[in-house]
């Protein structure tokens, strides 16, 4: 009998001394069955006796004995399952190779022990920011700190990129992304058991414990419920203009029809100096596709040519960032001034612009090697121009959070008619399974009766 130490617990397997070690992996896999992530075994906690996966080598080469205690952790590998047929001619799945073409990730953070996926090919800026020891530097305080120049103390010592004080006196209210993958490898196992995992609205195929949805549905094929929750970072932390004629051109036709316009951004993502381990979007270029608008409206039309100007974009180092749209009403044409429609009494963003940045941002996915799937979140940003508290043409700039993102992949939200600052979560039909989506804010401006009425949003500075 062998104990198994692994996140998700403890169990014990029983089988031979003389066992190879291959069959050790299958009663492991068997044991722990909501395991779906490569692993590996070793014979001591601090990993300094790997037992491999062999056809060969026995149970008794590595010294183990009735009784002891093996430990099971998570590596960037791959498992690979074979069909092999069995005395009676039935399938069987068994671990070919439990390790399959795996060496031992260096995980690009400073101390950070997150499982990650050589294989992605992350944006530059991620790479240069990860490179990047990231902590804020502070000079000697003449009042508190009370030793020499060669020496530091709790006055003086580098913040983390995530502290939240810092990030308070410079008025962030979301970290940057890269600070908070600091902040996940901060703990004593340096961030070990983190994982980024993309949110799933959808019913997991293939499980064969019952009829398929809407005749059966169980806890593992079944999508969790979500609850709402403010987002405490943000992909992109600032969106900035090379040249300030490239969005007078953009409102050029406002000024001259009174229709609304939308477009969209084209440049690249930079390091953002004034947030710790910020990025920051710089807009080159500004596409304007086919579309039809009109005072209040604006319809997207078929692009052909949207193709050709990715390609052109990529060859000039340019990519598709966000979009841009407006929403202004002139108020006094002498004046120049505008209508103001947004602020904290109505709303930021309309839900119908929240359900079109999701499916924006769901179209462009941000690379990520510490996440299982590849990719975690977005960097496409949305752009408002609209009226300010002065009843100036002004920007905003903002993301959904990854929670919205998820459920507009997955058509779980409508806009409303009567409320545009919110968003109606469909209930679960014949065709379609809708998880329940419950928030923690109380909504006081207007009283729902329905509690599927939702709202989320995250600024980014302009």
């Amino acid at each position: 009998m062998l104990r198994i130490q692994s996140p998700e617990g403890t169990r014990r397997v029983d089988i031979d001394n003389l066992a190879v070690t291959r069959e050790l992996f299958e009663k492991v896999l068997n044991a722990f069955e909501t395991i779906e992530y490569p692993f590996t075994l070793y014979g001591r906690r601090d990993k300094s006796q790997e037992i491999a996966s062999s056809d060969t080598k026995t149970l008794a080469s590595y010294g183990l004995k009735h009784g002891d205690m093996i430990f099971l952790s998570p590596i960037a590998g791959a498992v690979q399952r074979v069909e092999q047929p069995t005395d009676n001619g039935k399938a069987k799945n068994q671990i070919s190779n439990t390790l399959l073409s795996v060496s031992t990730p260096t995980p690009s953070m400073p101390g950070s022990k997150i499982p990650i996926r050589s294989t992605v090919d992350e944006d530059q800026v991620d790479l240069l920011l990860q490179k990047m020891d990231g902590t804020v530097k502070r000079k000697r305080d003449p009042k508190n700190c009370l030793h020499g120049d060669n020496s530091s103390c709790i006055h003086c010592l580098p913040l983390e990129p995530y502290d939240a004080s810092y990030l308070k006196d410079l008025n962030v209210k979301h970290m940057s992304f890269n600070a908070y993958l600091r902040k996940l490898s901060s703990g004593l196992d340096g961030g070990k058991y983190a994982n980024l995992d993309n949110i799933s609205c959808r019913i997991k195929p293939g499980c064969t414990g019952h009829p398929p949805w809407p005749k059966g549905v169980c806890s593992k094929c079944q999508p969790k419920a979500i609850t709402l929750n403010s987002q405490p970072y943000r992909h992109v932390d600032n969106i900035v203009f090379e040249n300030p004629n490239l969005v007078e051109q953009f409102l050029h036709y406002w000024r001259v029809t009174g229709r609304q316009r939308i477009g969209f951004l084209y440049g690249k993502f930079d390091v953002h100096l004034d947030v710790p381990l910020g990025i920051k979007g710089t807009v080159a270029a500004i596409y304007e596709p086919p579309q039809e608008s009109t005072r209040d409206s604006v319809r997207l039309l078929p692009d052909s040519r949207q193709s050709v100007v990715d390609r052109l974009a990529a060859k000039l180092g340019l990519s598709c960032i966000g979009w841009i749209f407006t929403d202004l009403v002139a108020e006094d044409v002498s004046k120049g001034t505008v209508r103001i429609f947004r602020n904290a009494e109505t709303h930021f963003l309309s839900a119908q612009e929240c359900v079109m940045a999701g499916h924006f941002q769901s179209l462009h996915p941000n690379p990520c090697r510490f996440s299982s799937d590849g990719y975690f979140g977005s960097k496409f940003v949305t752009v408002c121009v609209t009226g300010d508290a002065q009843n100036q043409v002004h920007m905003e700039g903002y993301q959904v959070s990854n929670q919205c993102q998820a459920l507009v992949r997955d058509e779980c939200l409508v806009p409303t008619k009567d409320a545009p600052e919110l968003a109606y979560a469909r209930q679960s039909t014949a065709e379609k399974y809708i998880p329940d989506v419950y928030y923690k804010n109380t909504i006081k401006k207007k009283r729902v009766d329905s509690d599927r009425y939702v709202y989320f949003g995250i600024q980014v500075s302009l």
